[in-house]
């Protein structure tokens, strides 16, 4: 499965602190649950590819 692949998979994400100075997406699927942790640079740096990801995306839509 691709960026372009359709699914019907219902998932629910969470974002936020850890106590541990991480950030945390919490995935939970279909009674599956999966934790990532990213220090805060990497967090920006994902944060940073999905601002640029929806950029591309409007710019597909007009």
């Amino acid at each position: 499965m691709g960026i372009n692949s359709d699914s019907d998979i219902e998932a629910n994400l969470q974002i936020g602190p850890t106590d541990q100075g991480m950030v945390r997406l919490f995935i939970d699927a279909q009674g599956i649950e999966i934790p990532m942790d990213f220090d805060p640079d990497e967090a920006r740096e994902i944060a940073e590819e999905i601002l640029a990801a929806a950029k591309a995306a409007e710019l597909r839509k007009s």
